[in-house]
């Protein structure tokens, strides 16, 4: 008998509008959202600025950084006093957040966003993934009327993002970001937000727990 779901992850493209989804569905479900309060948890953690870590977010560090690191710890020479814990860079910033992920599944009743949740919690019983997807035409009409200036190149930034997150994956979960198998349900935004959402609570049996009015859209931290 399957669990009762109690942890949504959302992961996206970029320009996907899923950001907003999931901040809908989070709303319409009475949940907690765990967006950029995953960077801002991992910040606290680490006794960094929240302005720091988000440099961190759902990226990698450059590869000459970790081929220096990778060589500092196979030297056989540690820096005296420091060692990992002391020390703020993409990895740290990813194990943190995998630790925030996990202790919101354990107390449940959350929306996480993107950050490898869904890899994260693959096995975990209650949770159930959900990766949301658009058309190029989408997400560059949505690009061109949220950076109007750089329109002209939002070919190039979207598919940018979305090759930054999936290197993330691949290296810290050896997984394929957008592989089907990882996800319990896949959603064009195409039909909306209203419908994915109708579809998501369909798919867990979530429809009757959830409250009949959702906020505005446009809600400070998304990601999209």
């Amino acid at each position: 008998m399957r669990a009762p779901v109690q942890v949504i992850t959302v992961e996206r493209e970029y320009g996907s509008r899923g950001g907003e989804f999931a901040h809908e569905l989070a709303a319409r479900l009475g949940w907690r959202l765990m967006d950029s309060e995953l960077v801002a948890a991992a910040a606290r953690s680490a006794g960094v600025a929240p302005e720091l870590a988000a440099k961190f977010d759902e990226r990698l560090d450059p590869w000459y950084y970790r081929y220096g690191k990778a060589f500092w710890h196979d030297s056989g020479y540690p820096i005296a006093g420091i060692n990992d814990e002391h020390v703020f860079d993409s990895e740290r910033m990813l194990s943190l957040i995998r630790r925030e992920i996990e202790t919101a599944a354990r107390v449940g009743e959350c929306v996480i966003v993107g950050r490898g949740a869904s890899c994260a919690l693959a096995c975990v019983p209650g949770c159930f993934h959900v990766f949301v997807y658009a058309t190029s035409k989408a997400k560059r009409d949505w690009f061109a009327g949220a950076f109007p200036k750089q329109a002209q190149h939002a070919e190039h930034l979207l598919a940018a993002h979305d090759k930054r997150r999936a290197a993330v994956i691949r290296k810290f979960y050896q997984q394929d970001w957008c592989a089907r198998g990882l996800y319990h349900m896949l959603l064009n935004s195409a039909i909306g937000v209203p419908g994915m959402i109708d579809a998501t609570l369909g798919a867990t049996g979530l429809g009757q727990h959830a409250k009949q009015t959702a906020r505005p859209m446009g809600t400070t931290g998304e990601t999209c």
